[in-house]
C-alpha cells in the first residue's frame, strides 16, 4: 500500500473509534505511536552497527515486542497493556543526561495519552503502521511528506493551529537569514520544529561536505517548547530529518526564569521564530523582565529575550503580528529597545489570511541584526496571487510567491512594493514602525474614519444635486 493511503487508512480507523474526538487527538494518537515505530526502526540500525546496543526501553515494551506481530495481543488485552503498562513505564523510565535516549522517551510521554478505546481498532492502526519501514530509503522520504502533512493539518485543528507555521514562509526566512554551519542556531518557541528543520536542510544542502559536519550541524540547532503535543512533533520531526538523538529540543517556558538568568553561554548566532502572539503570558511572568519592558503580551516580551539572547553582530528572522509594530507606553519602549540596539532592515509585509483558519491577523516577517543601531527600514509589501482575495486553507501560500520578494531582496529599490522609512521618521511617530505602502494608488487607500464620512458626505450631495436635475 502506497505511504500516503497508508495514514489516511489509519485516520479513517481512528474515526471509528469512540475515544477520539477532534483532529487535535486524532495527531496527538498517531504521533506517539509513530514515535514508538520509528525510534524502533531506528535502534534495529544501531544494532547493526553495535552487537552490544541495549535499549533505554525495556523489552517488553519495544515497539517490536508488543506491536510488530499481527497476530499479537489486540482487543481489551491490547487497551490494557497500553493503558497500565506501557505508558506507566515509559513516563517513569530511568533517565538522566548520560542516556539521552531514555531522557527522550520519558519526555515524550511525560504527558502523551491514548485516546483510543477499541483495542481491536488500535491493533488495526498499528498493523499498519507496520507497513512503513523508517530504515528504507524510499519510505522515509515519503514519511517525511506525510508527517508535513499530518503538521499542516495543525492549521485547522482548533488551538492547535497556534503550533504550525507554513512551510514555505519557514523556508523563505531560513535562506534569507541563511545562517552558516557552526553557527547556533535557535528557536525559543519551536512550536512542531519546522525553523529548526528548515536550518538542517538548508545547511545540509549548502555547507555540509563531509561526515564531520553532520556532527557539526547537530550540534548547532535547539529549540524549546511548551506544550507537550508540539513537542513531541518536533522530536519525531527532527529524527524523521536525520537528527538521532534530538536532546537539544528541551520542554519548557524561556520566559519563565528571569532575564539576567541567562548568560554569555546561552548567546547564540541566529534567531528564527514564530512567538506565539495574541495572548498572554502567565501571572508573574512580567517580572522576570526590567520594569521599562514589564508587559503581558507574549509577542513583545519575546522580542526583548531574542535580543538579549544574540550574540553581537547576530541576526533574526522572526514573524510578528502587526499589533506589535504600533502602540504607545511599553511597547513603544521595546519597539526603541529593538531599533537601537539592532539594525531592523527589513520587514516583509504578509497578505491576508497566511494563518488561517487558525488566525486572521495580518502579520510581518521582521529581519534584523545585533549591534548597531537602525538607520532605515526597508519595506516589502508581498502581493496576494491573481483572482484570490486572501490566502484560504484550500488556497494556502507557496513557495513561488515569495520569488518576487527574493528577486528584490538582493538588488532593493523602491517600487510598487518597496519602500523604505528613515529612522527620524520612525522615532518622530513615537518608534511606530507601522508604515502603510506610499505607492498604492489614493483610490486604494485605506481611509480613516474621518475622511471616510468626507466621502459618504460628498456622495450623498452629489446624489441630490443629480435627483434635483433630474
Amino acid at each position: 500500500m502506497p505511504i500516503q493511503n497508508t495514514i489516511k487508512q489509519i485516520q479513517k480507523t481512528m474515526w471509528k473509534d469512540q475515544g477520539v474526538s477532534g483532529d487535535g487527538q486524532r495527531i496527538e494518537q498517531l504521533v506517539w505511536m509513530l514515535f514508538l515505530k520509528i525510534f524502533d526502526d531506528q535502534e534495529k540500525g544501531y544494532e547493526l552497527e553495535n552487537d552490544k546496543y541495549i535499549s533505554p526501553i525495556p523489552e517488553k515494551f519495544r515497539w517490536r515486542t508488543w506491536a510488530s506481530n499481527k497476530e499479537g495481543i489486540t482487543g481489551e488485552e491490547l487497551i490494557d497493556f497500553v493503558n497500565r503498562e506501557l505508558f506507566p513505564t515509559l513516563k517513569n523510565i530511568k533517565a538522566d543526561t548520560r542516556n539521552k535516549r531514555a531522557l527522550i522517551v520519558k519526555e515524550v510521554f511525560e504527558d502523551a495519552y491514548n485516546y483510543m478505546k477499541s483495542g481491536t481498532l488500535l491493533r488495526q492502526v498499528v498493523n499498519t503502521l507496520n507497513e512503513i519501514d523508517f530504515n528504507k530509503k524510499d519510505d522515509r522520504h515519503l514519511l517525511n511528506d506525510i508527517y508535513e502533512k499530518i503538521l499542516k493539518d495543525l492549521q485547522g485543528a482548533g488551538n492547535y493551529g497556534e503550533f504550525y507555521t507554513p512551510r514555505p514562509l519557514t523556508k523563505f526566512i531560513i535562506e534569507m537569514v541563511d545562517p552558516k554551519l557552526g553557527e547556533k542556531v535557535l528557536d525559543p518557541a519551536c512550536g512542531t520544529g519546522g525553523f529548526l528543520v528548515n536550518t538542517i536542510e538548508y545547511v545540509r544542502h549548502n555547507y555540509v561536505k563531509k561526515t564531520q559536519d553532520e556532527k557539526i550541524l547537530h550540534e548547532s540547532i535547539s529549540g524549546t517548547e511548551l506544550k507537550p503535543l508540539p513537542h513531541l512533533l518536533s522530536i519525531t520531526n527532527l529524527i524523521l530529518h536525520g537528527i538521532e538523538v534530538p536532546d537539544q529540543i528541551h520542554r519548557g517556558d524561556m520566559l519563565s526564569q528571569p532575564l539576567i538568568n541567562y548568560g554569555p553561554k546561552d548567546r547564540v548566532d541566529i534567531i528564527v521564530a514564530n512567538p506565539p502572539f495574541g495572548g498572554a503570558v502567565k501571572d508573574g511572568t512580567e517580572n522576570n523582565f526590567p520594569s521599562k519592558f514589564k508587559t503581558k503580551s507574549t509577542a513583545e516580551l519575546f522580542l526583548v529575550l531574542f535580543i538579549h539572547l544574540l550574540k553581537p553582530t547576530g541576526r533574526v528572522g522572526i514573524v510578528l503580528p502587526d499589533g506589535s509594530l504600533f502602540g504607545d507606553g511599553v511597547i513603544a519602549k521595546i519597539r526603541e529597545h529593538l531599533l537601537t540596539e539592532c539594525n531592523v532592515h527589513t520587514i516583509v509585509r504578509l497578505p491576508p489570511g497566511v494563518f488561517s483558519p487558525y488566525a486572521g491577523v495580518n502579520t510581518n516577517l521582521i529581519f534584523f541584526e545585533k549591534g548597531k543601531p537602525t538607520k532605515e527600514v526597508w519595506y516589502y509589501e508581498m502581493r496576494l496571487p491573481a483572482g484570490l482575495k486572501q490566502y484560504t486553507k484550500g488556497s494556502p501560500i507557496q513557495d513561488k510567491d515569495f520569488d518576487p520578494v527574493k528577486v528584490w531582496w538582493k538588488k532593493r529599490v523602491q517600487n510598487e512594493s518597496a519602500w523604505k522609512v528613515s529612522i527620524k521618521d520612525i522615532e518622530a511617530k513615537n518608534w511606530n514602525l507601522d508604515f502603510k505602502n506610499p505607492h498604492i494608488v489614493e483610490g486604494e487607500k485605506e481611509l480613516s474614519s474621518k475622511e471616510f464620512v468626507k466621502k459618504i458626505l460628498k456622495s450623498e450631495e452629489e446624489i441630490k444635486n443629480i435627483i434635483s436635475n433630474l
